[in-house]
């Protein structure tokens, strides 16, 4: 029996058209469109918030559905099969795997989503569990790239079936794509980016804030180099460099390990971290197969020692007659320990994916800050103004409530109602439906006076919005501001060792290559150090610690040399690069990580101090010096290269220097103070310059018996403050003070060179000297003889008043630096 037919029929006037395509169009156009899509909506991030479309619509879902950080833990497969079914319609694996990336601390520099279970290890050694065990939130960090998106800061576009919306970009507190990086394959290119500090890309970011046209080297003087969740140690600066020049180039990552004894008997190599990436059980393995090829020597035993306790320690055992550094170097050349990084800045700029280097990759993530605080604002000023007219128009009606209860009253229906308010109080309809709906309790006398305070209110808030609307100076300093609030709340310290070889620490290398300005510092305890800031300190209001009294402070460059004034009238030269460098985010001048200025200057002696630090600079008005029987000189500036020793000042028998100042324009004040309580103030320019030999000439005239104990310059344009504290001769020492004084300097009139000038403190009962005197520009900062903060009296406006007690005895003061 023949199978009938169920297709239907073509009817009569059915005319048939087949179209010829050419294959090689057809594939092209076909093969472009995959691409496309490919680029666009999986494999490469957003410039603007570092986001690819699958990690935007996690932590955008997880934030529609409330999984706040303050939020309990719900499944991981909660939130994977809302983003499936809302916005991302492919593979519940690639959404779980982007989740559970994004929990990964050793994967992510700032995670954005809180995990609770196994989420995997390091390397990938250990899978995660299964979505369906394990639990998450959003992280600290994940709010702050979606803080604001209800307040129309970015655009939205439908989802893959037009019945959601969701955004094409989020508000991105923070640069996410720098902070942490991104890989992903497309068609035909691909990006690799490193993660890096966000306290250090957002002073990037701020610094361009302020300066729009600064170049790389000054933006890379805040982000030296990546800085990888795993630590380890860069080797090789000059491809990071070119990275951040041109979005391409190599650098390689070695893991940190130090040589330890790990037995009674042998010696082993302790990793505890690893390239980024990189897992302990990759390298174990690899470690085996090459002791059980003989091509590498010398290793006893492998241990896997890491622990939720410890982190990373993975202990490599070296048999006994093997160097340790020896073997450490084959196992950089043969094992994972060592791995290069190709840098491929690639993402995505108006839909287009281009190569960006670092300047251009704060630039774009930048105006997006900008439209986003923008658009906020506008929001946030629309909402303020909709909520003012409201107020105004009830405020009306309370100034005639009376009229507005019987117009009510009187009318047939609430149209009418309304119609009449609107004729009589000339309101707006939605003022009026908003009276309408009051109830009559919110009508009180008590409730006005709120609503005129409310108005004030949003009037002042109106206002500060459309200054920011209206300047984009104020626009810029808004963001600049909310960037340094993350960064101070979510920064950390870097991870990551940047080297510029092998053998030499990044800081090492940097000061022969760049050869930065920096300053040298030296405390009150007699410890030096460099910092890298080469602006004053702003010490209002920070907090003092132990040696933060800075007595001497100048400018020099990293490979520079700076001399150091000693008590016997000695220049001695020291090498910054030498010097220990203060860390670049220390917010107050203190010297705790500095070193003992002994340790630089071998040659002196048990009774011979640094006075002062100076520059060698020949074109400066030279050094000025007070010594302690009151002799005064001013220095030829000459400084032979070729003497690491110079002599200063000529002293006479039993005289030694008390202070000496390197001045800046040589129209500065030259001060002594003596211990019988005497100050004299002469202009320096009165002083004849005199060749280093010289013995100087008649500084101030001392009374028997009376010595200085102080002496510097003061710019007599600035704010400068007299410090004196009162002792005993019978037991002079600074540790035992009665009374001290803290006055103005400009009470203190100029008096000629050579003469005997002013009373500074007149002397109480049990007084007959001063243990401690200094000058100088305000606000002045004291410490004790153990380098602790020390607190000064308030000022006294009496240049020869007496003193009060002291809480603790100050050893040493000196101005801000």
């Amino acid at each position: 029996m023949a199978r009938r037919s169920t297709k239907t029929p073509p009817p009569d006037d059915f005319e048939e058209k087949i179209l010829d395509i050419d294959v090689v169009d057809e594939m092209q156009g076909s093969y472009l469109e995959y691409a496309y899509s490919v680029i666009y909506s999986r494999a490469l991030p957003d410039a603007r918030d570092g986001m690819k479309p699958v990690h935007r619509r996690i932590v955008y879902q997880m934030n529609e559905m409330g999984l706040r950080p303050e939020r309990g833990f719900v499944k991981c497969a909660r939130v994977v099969g809302d983003v499936m079914g809302k916005l991302h319609p492919h593979s519940d694996t690639s959404i779980y795997d982007a989740l559970v990336r994004m929990a990964q601390p050793f994967s992510m520099r700032v995670p954005l989503v809180d995990g609770h279970g196994n989420f995997g290890s390091l390397g990938n050694d250990d899978r995660p569990a299964a979505m369906r065990y394990t639990e998450c939130r959003m992280d600290a960090a994940a709010s702050l790239m979606t803080d604001s998106i209800d307040e129309n800061t970015v655009d939205f576009a439908p989802n893959y079936d037009g019945q959601e919306q969701e955004p094409t970009v989020l508000p991105a507190a923070y640069p996410n794509l720098l902070v942490n990086g991104a890989s992903g394959i497309a068609v035909g290119m691909a990006t690799n980016m490193p993660s890096h500090n966000l306290g250090e890309v957002i002073a990037a970011a701020r610094h361009l804030i302020k300066h729009p046209g600064a170049d790389l080297e000054t933006l890379m003087k805040y982000v030296p180099g990546p800085d990888l969740p795993t630590g380890g140690r860069i080797v090789g600066l000059s491809g990071i460099k070119d990275a951040y020049a041109t979005g391409r180039g190599t650098f390689k990552i070695r893991a940190t390990v130090s040589v330890e004894d790990v037995t009674a008997r042998r010696k082993g190599l302790v990793v505890t971290e690893l390239p980024f990436a990189v897992g302990p059980e990759k390298v174990i393995t690899k470690i085996k197969e090459l002791v059980g090829s003989k091509k590498l020597q010398g290793i006893a035993d492998v241990k896997d020692l890491t622990d939720r306790e410890h982190g990373l320690r993975l202990v490599i055992e070296i048999k006994n007659g093997f160097v340790p550094e020896a073997v450490l170097e084959q196992l950089y050349k043969l094992t994972p320990m060592e791995e290069s990084f190709g840098i491929n800045n690639v993402a995505l700029v108006d839909g287009q994916p281009l190569t960006l280097g670092l300047k251009e990759l704060l630039e774009v993530y930048l105006d997006h800050r900008f439209d986003v605080v923008r658009r906020r604002s506008e929001f946030r000023r629309g909402k303020k103004r909709d909520r003012l007219h409201l107020v105004e128009g009830l405020l009306v009606a309370l100034l005639d409530i009376d009229e507005v209860i019987r117009l009510i009253r009187s009318s047939d229906n609430s149209a009418q109602a309304k119609e009449r308010l609107v004729e009589r109080f000339s309101l707006s309809d939605v003022q009026t439906q908003y009276i309408l709906d009051t109830p009559l309790r919110r009508l009180t006398k008590y409730d006005r006076i709120e609503l005129e305070a409310e108005r004030d209110k949003l009037n002042g808030e109106i206002d500060e919005l459309t200054g920011i609307l209206d300047s984009d100076t104020e626009l810029r300093k808004l963001v600049s501001s909310e960037l340094a609030a993350v960064a101070k709340k979510f920064g950390n310290e870097r991870r990551t060792v940047l080297m510029e070889s092998a053998g030499a620490p990044l800081a090492a290398v940097e000061l022969q290559v760049a050869d930065d300005p920096c300053r040298v510092l030296l405390s009150s305890t007699g410890l030096l150090a460099r910092t890298a800031t080469v602006e004053p300190f702003d010490t209002q209001g920070a907090k003092r610690a132990k040696h933060d009294v800075i007595v001497s402070a100048v400018p020099a460059t990293a490979r520079g040399e700076v001399g150091a004034v000693t008590s016997e009238g000695r220049l001695l030269r020291l090498n910054v690069i030498d010097l220990p460098q203060l860390p670049e985010t220390a917010a107050a001048p203190t010297l705790s990580g500095g070193a003992p200025i002994t340790e630089f200057l071998s040659t002196l002696a048990a009774d011979e101090r640094v006075v002062c630090l100076t520059t060698l600079d020949e074109s400066s008005p030279g050094l000025a010096i007070g010594t302690e029987q009151g002799v005064v000189k001013r220095v030829v500036p000459d400084y032979p290269s070729n003497k690491e020793e110079l002599e200063v000042i000529t002293l006479k028998d039993g005289d030694r220097i008390v202070g000496a100042v390197e001045l800046r324009t040589g129209d500065e004040d030259l001060v002594f103070i003596t211990d019988d309580a005497q100050l004299l103030r002469f202009q320096a320019s009165v002083v004849r310059p005199q060749g280093r030999p010289a013995g100087g000439m008649a500084g101030i005239k001392l009374a028997t018996g009376a010595k200085v104990i102080s002496f510097t310059a003061i710019d007599p344009a600035v704010d400068a403050v007299v410090f004196t504290a009162a002792g005993s001769r019978g037991t002079l020492d600074d540790s035992v003070q009665t009374t001290a004084k803290l006055t103005p300097f400009d009470q203190y009139p100029r008096k000629g060179r050579a003469t005997g000038g002013v009373r500074c403190q007149r002397f109480l009962k049990g007084e007959d000297c001063l243990s401690v005197a200094w000058a100088g520009p305000a606000p002045a900062r004291a410490a004790q003889r153990s380098g602790a903060p020390a607190e000064l009296p308030e000022p006294d406006p009496r240049r020869d008043g007496s003193g009060v007690s002291l809480a603790k005895p100050v050893a040493t003061v000196a101005g801000p630096v």
